[in-house]
């Protein structure tokens, strides 16, 4: 039977695999929260749940003929008896519609203000909603304000619901806006009374029914048609003496002219006894706007306020995805303009990088549990053609690694054991025991080639490198997440190599593939526990001490790389982690002077920019593109994103080019861009967040299978049962 503590502690065990972690608890709601501020932004700018249908009239016959041939204001609050009311005479209701927009409806509330007339503006909800001080003048100013809908539909197209929605979605805006509802309303796309029909007078009915007056117009400037400010002037002039309701536009494109009519038609109609009035005023009516309070006025003012976050935030996204997206594209041009000059200089014939390098140096293989690949990784060692010894760090392994390495019998391979001390004090051990002054550094996972360790230390021979990264190489790439990881080593990190040797800023010697002279790691202290990132550590303090550090192309080696989504992201993890530390603890450099300064300035940067910074707002691109595909210009969008795939689909076949490497695995490219880009978002923004919390992460190991042999090599023996293909 199982004891209640056993019972209790499997019960625990359920609860955290059931809880959701952190690491991606976080994530998700920093994207569900920017995806909310989009469709927030995409309903106020009418991308969303807009319609424009615009129905042809149909017949009249349905509609009383008092309302045919009556006053352009409609008046159904009572059913049985709905009334045509007229603006009395020597009265003018200037009406705008469409607004409120930023740049003309305060050019128009100027020319009002100067002439001391007033005039009723319907407004729409999505422009009410941007642009709520605008609202809060027109009333403080002693205009009246009126509904236009939200989203400018023609109510004749939608059901009662929808009606009811665009209204209440009006209303508030004008709530958190200005503090008022109101009891005005015209209807989109609307004209004369006259020409209402039985498909317009239903809904004239329903609105009547909610509470509404409806203002059509009997005099319309026709300023939408841009006819000039003389013929505008001249529509909106009524016959005699009598009154008028005018139609003029405030927003919906350039309304210099309506602007400009308003500065010579007010003065001459004021001066022949007309009185600009509201509407209310004019047919001697109860004002229009009821003060909102309570509950009401508070959830206006909470939507004002999403809206205006809403606004801000994405706008300020989009400006720094349009940054992010020149600086990436330039980036993309200048490695390939590097990777082009430093293949030619170091492929053109005769090249060398100063006398050959032919004197022994030292292999060192920091162990820790590596008894699935440790075998691979010695003899291949054996197999180079170049003189070398190995020593095998055994860092407190507890599968027999040790064990497996001296049980070979192999010359010029040595054990040393320590207590489990980490990487870095097991390559500082390396170090101490090591006899040559040229040292080799590679991972207990990884093989190399005969030629690689000829080729990586090929350029000491100029005495001013202290350190060489080699091509790292992911051998396992039979999977889909290892042929994903095979395009970002052969794009994303030698293309980069390449660039940055040129612009001598190298920041990282791969743990898999590195040299580097004893002098050089003599003078900086040797590898530093400082941070988890000790290869890019050691790299930095490189330069900061006046050493180049250079890319030899040709000394390939090959890596297992992660096989689960879990096991990627605590690599990852720890990379970014280590990165953000090295980078921290190297920063001075942007303000020391000589080689220090200039790695601090160039190299510092760059790093910082794009390896840890952009890849971070990387999923805003395709968030953005999400929202193009539903609600934007779908095809502008997907041309936007095929272009940028384009960019890095050249990128990435010249990198493979340069690697003499098969274009089949690009076949995942796009998928890669989609799925795996949110995978390193999340590891970015976890290792942010326990790097602005001042957490501590520790080493974590990986699983191993110690399928990667070197191309060409002969397969060692198998263990039983193992159905994994090595790569050839």
């Amino acid at each position: 039977m199982t004891s209640p503590g056993r019972r209790r502690a499997q019960k625990q065990r359920r609860v955290r695999r059931r809880r959701l972690p952190m690491r991606y608890l976080l994530p998700s709601l920093f994207l569900v929260a920017l995806l909310a501020m989009l469709m927030l932004r995409g309903y106020v700018h009418s991308e969303i749940l807009a319609d424009h249908r615009v129905r042809p009239p149909v017949s009249y016959d349905q509609v009383p003929e008092h309302i045919l041939k009556g006053g352009p204001v409609i008046d159904a609050r009572d059913k049985k008896a709905p009334k045509a009311l007229s603006v009395p005479d020597r009265k003018l209701v200037l009406t705008f519609d469409d607004g409120p927009d930023p740049v003309w409806t305060p050019r128009v509330l100027d020319k009002l203000k100067e002439y001391d007339a007033h005039g009723v503006f319907f407004v729409t909800g999505t422009m009410a909603s941007r642009h709520p001080d605008l609202v809060e003048r027109m009333v403080r100013e002693g205009h009246e304000v009126g509904l236009h809908t939200f989203n400018h539909p023609d109510l004749s197209f939608q059901t009662k619901n929808r009606i009811d929605w665009e209204l209440s979605q009006n209303q508030l805006a004008i709530a958190g806006a200005a503090g008022v509802r109101t009891s005005l309303f015209r209807p989109p796309y609307s004209s004369f009374s006259s020409a209402l029909d039985n498909e317009a007078w239903p809904v004239t009915q329903y609105i009547g029914e909610r509470g509404y007056i409806t203002a059509f117009n009997n005099t319309d400037s026709e300023d939408w048609k841009r006819p000039g400010a003389d013929a505008i002037i001249k529509r909106s002039t009524p016959k005699g003496t009598q009154g008028a309701i005018v139609l003029m536009h405030d927003s919906g494109g350039d309304r210099s002219q309506t602007v400009e009519a308003l500065d010579r038609f007010l003065p001459q109609m004021q001066k022949r006894g007309y009185e600009f009035t509201v509407l209310t005023e004019a047919l001697g009516a109860p004002s229009a706007h009821t003060p909102v309070t309570g509950f009401e006025l508070w959830k206006g003012k909470a939507w004002i306020t999403a809206v205006a976050v809403s606004e801000n935030t994405t706008s300020v996204l989009v400006g720094g995805l349009a940054i992010i997206g020149v600086l990436v594209i330039a980036r993309f041009g200048l490695m390939l303009a590097l990777s082009f000059a430093h293949a030619r200089k170091v492929r053109r014939r005769g090249f060398q990088w100063g006398a050959p390098v032919t004197e022994p140096v030292t292999v060192l293989v920091p162990a820790y549990n590596e008894k699935e690949c440790i075998e691979n990784t010695v003899r291949s060692l054996m197999a180079s053609d170049h003189p070398i010894e190995v020593i095998v760090i055994d860092d407190g392994s507890s599968d027999g690694t040790a064990d497996i390495v001296e049980n070979m019998w192999l010359p010029n391979v040595r054990v040393v054991r320590q207590v489990n001390s980490g990487k870095p004090e097991a390559l500082n051990n390396g170090i101490r025991h090591a006899r040559y002054d040229i040292i080799v550094m590679m991972d207990g996972d990884t093989v190399f080639e005969p030629s690689t360790v000829r080729e990586l230390v090929q350029p000491f021979g100029d005495p001013r490198v202290g350190a060489v990264a080699g091509n790292a190489k992911v051998g396992n790439r039979d999977s889909l997440i290892g042929a994903w990881q095979h395009i970002e080593y052969v794009m994303g990190f030698n293309l980069d190599r390449r660039m940055y040797d040129l612009l001598g800023c190298m920041p990282t010697i791969p743990g898999a593939v590195g040299a580097f002279r004893r002098e050089a790691l003599d003078r900086v202290g040797g590898m530093s526990e400082d941070t988890l990132a000790e290869d890019t550590d050691i790299t930095m303090a490189m330069h900061r001490d006046g050493w180049r550090v250079v890319y030899a192309e040709k000394a390939r080696a090959w890596t297992e790389a992660p096989e689960s989504v879990q096991q990627l992201w605590s690599q990852r993890y720890r990379w970014s982690y280590g990165t953000m530390q090295a980078i921290w603890k190297h920063r001075r450099a942007i303000i020391e002077r000589g080689p220090s300064g200039r790695f601090g300035r160039v190299g510092l940067p760059l790093v910082s920019l794009f390896m840890v910074l952009f890849p971070l707002l990387a999923p805003l691109i395709d968030v953005f593109l999400l929202y193009g595909l539903v609600f934007g210009p779908t095809q502008n969008t997907v041309v936007a994103w095929l272009g940028v795939l384009a960019i890095q689909a050249v990128c990435a076949a010249y990198a493979f080019r340069l690697d003499r490497e098969r274009m089949v695995h690009l076949i995942s490219l796009p998928l890669q861009q989609l799925l795996y880009r949110q995978l390193m978002y999340v590891v970015l923004l976890q290792s942010w967040i326990t790097a602005l919390t001042g957490g501590r992460l520790r080493w974590q190991k990986l699983r191993r299978t110690g399928v990667v042999e070197a191309p060409g090599s002969i397969p060692s023996q198998r263990r039983s049962g193992d159905d994994r293909r090595p790569v050839a």
